[in-house]
């Protein structure tokens, strides 16, 4: 794995310890090519950056050092964390996005992904379930890394969490019962943004978010047995 710099003056000043990185999120970069990508990036009028980006030939550009506070995630959170720059490692992906042409992620990208996360996690002792998309920590607004990003295949080395489907039960689950027992699974598993005793028209942007994750081929907004089946074994093997 070989690391470039390509400098971005987007960061906080603040000096952060080893022990206050938590968490790493997963971006797609959104924008048209990858000069771009890196314009915006280092674009001190648009106050965004990310500590690596890689393209899609797999080269991973350092733009800020990770014990800096870089400008990735906004206005964030999962589990007990909010604000999610403070805590996390922030990575950015050259794709086009669902705006302009989703595409999916290449080999090589992937592949130096893999390395990167494998590294850092060793490094800053980070949790599989701590490695989480933008959609998972910002799920009312954004839609990244995406549908096609291969979380199956991160999870068969060791980095975030996936699922197994278990046996179909004769669970006497009604609409209701089956609502509340999901969004309970979310909690659980680190999704915030919803009310537990209270069902908003927002949530169906949880349950896309989650299903854009964990059943990407199925991106309803409903709940349905499969959705609840997969959000029960993540909230009580992770």
């Amino acid at each position: 794995m070989m690391l470039k710099t390509l400098y971005s003056p987007n960061f906080s000043r603040k000096i952060r310890n080893n022990k206050d990185i938590k968490l790493i999120v997963l971006h797609y970069t959104g924008m048209q090519s990858k000069i771009e990508s890196v314009r915006r990036l280092i674009s001190k009028n648009h106050k965004v950056s990310c500590h690596y980006l890689i393209d899609r030939r797999g080269q991973i550009f350092q733009m800020v050092e990770d014990k800096r506070v870089a400008w990735h995630a906004g206005k964030s959170k999962w589990k007990n964390f909010k604000n999610l720059n403070e805590n996390s490692i922030g990575i950015e992906l050259v794709n086009k996005g669902h705006e302009y042409g989703y595409e999916s992620f290449s080999k090589p990208q992937i592949n130096e992904l893999i390395k990167l996360c494998s590294n850092l996690k060793q490094k800053y002792k980070i949790l599989n379930s701590n490695i989480v998309g933008h959609s998972d920590i910002a799920p009312l607004r954004k839609r990244d890394p995406g549908e096609k990003f291969p979380w199956k295949k991160l999870q068969k080395k060791k980095l975030g969490i996936w699922y197994e489907i278990e046996k179909k039960k004769n669970l006497n689950l009604n609409k209701k019962n089956l609502t509340n027992l999901f969004f309970k699974n979310l909690h659980k598993i680190g999704y915030r943004y919803f009310n537990l005793s209270k069902r908003r028209r927002s949530d169906k942007y949880l349950v896309k978010a989650f299903q854009r994750r964990f059943l990407q081929t199925k991106i309803t907004g409903q709940i349905d047995y499969k959705t609840y089946i997969i959000s029960h074994f993540l909230a009580n093997n992770t």
